[in-house]
């Protein structure tokens, strides 16, 4: 009897563990009511100033319906970070996948993901920037960027483009249609939140966002 309460004791706990997973989580915004934030979701910002306005735009050219969720602000200054944020999100090992749209900007331009989000100081985000012809990965540590890793790419402004991120421990493999960055970094350890970011005055489009735990 000991050994069966010890196997259903072992059972009952891997249950709990499994329903207690965060399970994969897919935003289109097709539900959302065009020109607010989509439900769930709140605007932050890295850095202070004016700028940072989200919101839901109609999109013919969007991956998945007519719906995207955008960064619509021109008015961020240089070392300004707009960043909207999933609420109901906690992933630490996870696969996150979003596709993004460079639209406009003077003193930068694309964006791309952010992921075990602690708050407006403390993530880890990687971004595209057709201005500068580069992918970049990096960790933003009480309020400072700083770089973990780059590659030379190019992304058409006003095309659609996918950003991938795997991160389990401290291994992160991140791309952008396919170019890929693999670096390893132990600066944030808790799960998190995900959401989207950009950089000072880029207007940039967010659509099809998924986010599996791995």
């Amino acid at each position: 009897m000991k050994r069966i309460d010890t196997v259903l004791i072992a059972i009952t706990a891997m249950l709990l563990l499994a329903a207690n997973k965060p399970r994969g989580q897919h935003w289109s915004f097709e539900e959302a009511r065009t020109g607010a934030l989509p439900a769930g979701w709140r605007s932050a910002q890295t850095g202070t100033g004016t700028g940072s306005l989200w919101k839901v735009l109609e999109d013919k050219s969007a991956p998945v319906g007519h719906k995207v969720l955008a960064q619509t602000s021109s008015k961020g200054p240089n070392r300004f970070f707009n960043l909207c944020v999933a609420q109901k999100t906690r992933y630490k090992d996870l696969e996150l996948v979003v596709s993004f749209k460079a639209n406009t900007g003077q003193f930068d331009r694309g964006g791309g993901p952010v992921w075990r989000y602690q708050d407006a100081n403390n993530y880890y985000v990687c971004r595209q920037n057709p201005l500068e012809d580069n992918f970049c990965l990096y960790k933003v540590i009480a309020g400072r960027r700083s770089l973990l890793g780059s590659l030379d790419v190019k992304a058409k402004v006003g095309r659609w483009h996918t950003i991938r991120v795997v991160m389990r421990g401290n291994r992160i493999i991140c791309s952008v249609d396919g170019r890929k960055l693999d670096v390893r970094d132990a600066s944030i350890t808790k799960a998190g939140q995900i959401g989207l970011w950009t950089k000072a005055d880029a207007v940039t489009s967010f659509d099809n966002v998924r986010v599996t735990a791995k």
